[in-house]
């Protein structure tokens, strides 16, 4: 079928789905969606109902992680779900969701430099651990990552907001970031941030590493699990990076396969979006003693 995007004088053709196919991807989104977010919730309401959780920075940041993660993988669905179902939104309604789901992507690469830096002090300066890592700052600095995510953000819906005319906001388009922040230059400053977060990200991962590398021998059995967990971080951060290369794979795979489009669109948003976000709960609800004491409870292990 053919679609206009609203205020743009091209006309793109736009593919669909046969109905088969629509429900086949929607139900295989929407149960992977669903089994995450079970997994990341009950470990949210453990983490609520017990203190040796909320009273830990560490396990504060990491909650962090995972309700981002649950965010996003909520408006993940519901974006794919209602694409399928009305295929068109509110310009206004996208900014909302977008915008929602793009904080939470911006947070966890944040978190995870944080959660990094948490595991440094506490192999380098172990007896200064509890007094740089209290619960009070680690809310303080949780607050800063999303004063940071939003900073971000802003701009472009600001500039959306200056340059575009109210009956734009009153249109339905296609809900993609493209198609709400249209300008060309909000592309330029999107893969701006993108990169100064990242570097600055990567940058504390390997700093963080390599001094817990070479840092406290006498403590060796404690160092080696601070490194493994770092290495896990800078395994998370490639998941999340991801999300950085979206558009690049899929501009990269439809001029390679340009019959192919549909399927390799909805491929890649499942490797993107979706499998990362399984690796929290893996990595923290599996590999952690306390977590899985508690996971086994619920009957989740």
């Amino acid at each position: 079928m053919n679609f206009s995007h609203a205020g743009r004088n091209v006309t793109a053709l736009v593919y669909r789905d046969s109905f088969t196919t629509a429900v086949i991807k929607n139900v295989i989104t929407v149960v992977f969606c669903f089994c995450i977010n079970y997994i990341n919730s009950t470990l949210v309401h453990i983490f609520n109902k017990h203190q040796v959780f909320n009273m830990n920075p560490r396990y504060i940041l990491y909650i962090h992680l995972v309700i981002n993660d649950i965010i996003q993988l909520t408006m993940f669905s519901l974006l794919q779900v209602l694409s399928y179902i009305v295929f068109t939104l509110n310009v206004s309604l996208c900014i909302v969701m977008l915008m929602t789901a793009i904080f939470a992507t911006l947070n966890n690469p944040l978190t995870l430099a944080v959660m990094a830096v948490e595991c440094y002090i506490a192999i380098c300066f172990p007896l200064r651990h509890s007094q740089i890592c209290t619960v009070k700052k680690t809310y303080i600095v949780i607050g800063l990552i999303w004063v940071i995510s939003t900073l971000s953000v802003l701009p472009h819906l600001f500039i959306t907001l200056a340059t575009e005319s109210l009956a734009f906001f009153h249109s339905r388009t296609f809900c993609l970031r493209e198609n709400v922040f249209r300008k060309p230059y909000l592309s330029e400053m999107r893969n701006t941030y993108n990169t100064v977060f990242l570097v600055i990200v990567w940058i504390t991962l390997f700093y963080t590493y390599f001094r817990i590398l070479f840092t406290a021998q006498a403590a060796a059995a404690d160092a080696k699990k601070a490194r493994n967990t770092v290495l896990l971080h800078g395994f998370q951060l490639l998941l999340c990076m991801l999300t950085f290369v979206y558009h690049l794979l899929l501009e990269g795979l439809t001029y390679l396969f340009p019959e192919e489009v549909l399927a390799i669109r909805f491929t890649v948003a499942v490797f993107v979006h979706i499998l990362p976000r399984l690796v929290s709960p893996v990595v923290y609800g599996l590999r952690d003693k306390t977590f899985r004491q508690y996971l086994n409870k619920y009957r989740l292990l």
